[in-house]
């Protein structure tokens, strides 16, 4: 190794070092009864958009799995369904 390699090694490990240092906290602090209370309220409500938007998820999917069901079923029994595609996506289309 050379020394210009040593100089470069050791600059990224300061700069490692310095960034690490950055990120930690300087002191811990004592948090109060009442902002407990307020974090724990607050991770309450995240907890319950959290769910509520993966409910929807799962009912969006649900939906599209329901729609893709009934399309083979009549693609199965032979039936043309470009029609219902096309309206689907021109409709979609307005909606953006």
């Amino acid at each position: 190794m050379t020394n210009q390699d040593n100089q470069g090694g050791r600059e990224v490990r300061e700069r490692i070092l310095s960034l690490t240092r950055a990120t930690e906290p300087v002191h811990k602090k004592q948090i109060t009864g009442e902002e407990l209370q307020k974090l724990k309220a607050a991770a309450d409500r995240l907890d319950q958009m959290l769910k509520a938007a993966a409910d929807a998820n799962v009912q969006a999917l649900k939906d599209a799995a329901s729609r893709l069901d009934q399309l083979l079923t009549k693609i199965g029994k032979g039936k043309d369904v470009s029609s219902n595609l096309k309206r689907r996506a021109d409709w979609q289309g307005r909606g953006e």
